[in-house]
């Protein structure tokens, strides 16, 4: 067996193209492939899909893949990640089969060569439509209906920095496949199920979409959520802001960074708190007020918010 799985705190890319890649491995074994594996390829999580992703799979009806958390001995495919953090524990006594992902290329590392495929686009379900184009598998609707889901989702119904022309193009082919006649509308339809976070936690609110990384050896926490509109969550920032301050002694973080992204508004309310709160100066050119500031425009941690963190940082040393 051979697990397809994504990053931790799984997200509908995440989840979707676990689901899909396994199934095109699967018809690569059949037919000539960029890899053919001799075991079944398994989708696989590692953790509770958020209410957007649980909807899309509702939706297309295609199953809740597994949960693994744990790589030690197992032969690994990883999706949407490439980053040690990101990944299960004791990756590094996993055997990686191959990387899909459309992140900048991780710490991962193998000893011997794998299918590795790596594209500056939206999604990483936009790289796994090319897949299927390339190998000649035909797409089923269901699977059509995950990978455009992949897409609305990451691209933030392409208003993200991060959309390129191939994400819309293979989004529109998508749609026809999946029967879904308007794109606009499916988009919002999928986004607005995260907007609802009133029975959340301020642990769970940043908890679901958050990721660690390591810049010039400070070690930083960066969440976020994308919502229809910044008031659902206004009579909540101090909430937020006290659970920041509580993660970052929690976690010996140098930094916690959570975007609060209005995707009607197009831009992020940052809160911050960090050891060195200048740093949001030299990042984003802007001073933080008590703990927050608006940043209109960003859309994406990949390529808005992570990139300027990490010269900002650089810079300090």
């Amino acid at each position: 067996m051979v697990y397809v799985v994504g990053h931790k705190n799984p997200d509908t890319d995440s989840v979707c193209s676990a689901i899909v890649f396994a199934y095109l491995l699967n018809k690569w074994k059949k037919k000539h492939g960029l890899i053919k594996l001799d075991e079944d390829a398994v989708p696989a999580i590692q953790g509770e899909p958020n209410p957007e992703t649980k909807h899309v799979l509702e939706k297309f009806n295609t199953g809740m893949p597994e949960i693994m958390t744990n790589a030690d001995g197992k032969k690994i495919i990883l999706v949407d990640h490439s980053e040690k953090s990101q990944a299960p524990r004791n990756i590094d006594k996993a055997e990686i089969i191959a990387i899909i992902d459309h992140h900048k290329i991780g710490d991962i590392t193998t000893p011997n060569p794998i299918l590795f495929v790596n594209l500056p686009v939206g999604s990483t379900g936009t790289i796994l439509k090319l897949l299927f184009d390339w190998t000649n598998v035909e797409i089923l609707k269901e699977f059509a209906g995950l990978m455009l889901s992949s897409i609305l989702s990451d691209t933030v119904i392409f208003k993200s920095a991060t959309t390129t022309e191939t994400d819309i193009k293979l989004a529109k082919e998508l749609a026809k496949i999946a029967g879904i006649d308007n794109i606009q509308n499916f988009g919002i339809e999928i986004k607005s199920k995260l907007s609802n976070i009133s029975s959340l936690s301020a642990k769970e609110i940043i908890a679901r979409d958050f990721k660690e990384f390591d810049m010039s050896g400070s070690k930083l926490g960066i969440g976020q959520i994308e919502i229809v509109d910044l008031e659902l969550v206004k009579d909540r920032i101090d909430e937020l802001i006290n659970e920041l301050k509580e993660m970052k002694e929690e976690r010996n973080y140098n930094g916690i960074y959570f975007m609060i992204t209005d995707i009607m508004k197009e831009g992020t309310l940052l809160l911050v708190v960090a050891d060195d709160e200048n740093i949001v100066k030299k990042a984003f050119g802007k001073k933080l007020e008590n703990n927050r500031v608006w940043l209109d425009g960003v859309m994406s941690r990949k390529k808005q918010v992570v990139p300027p963190l990490e010269n900002a940082y650089a810079s300090n040393f």
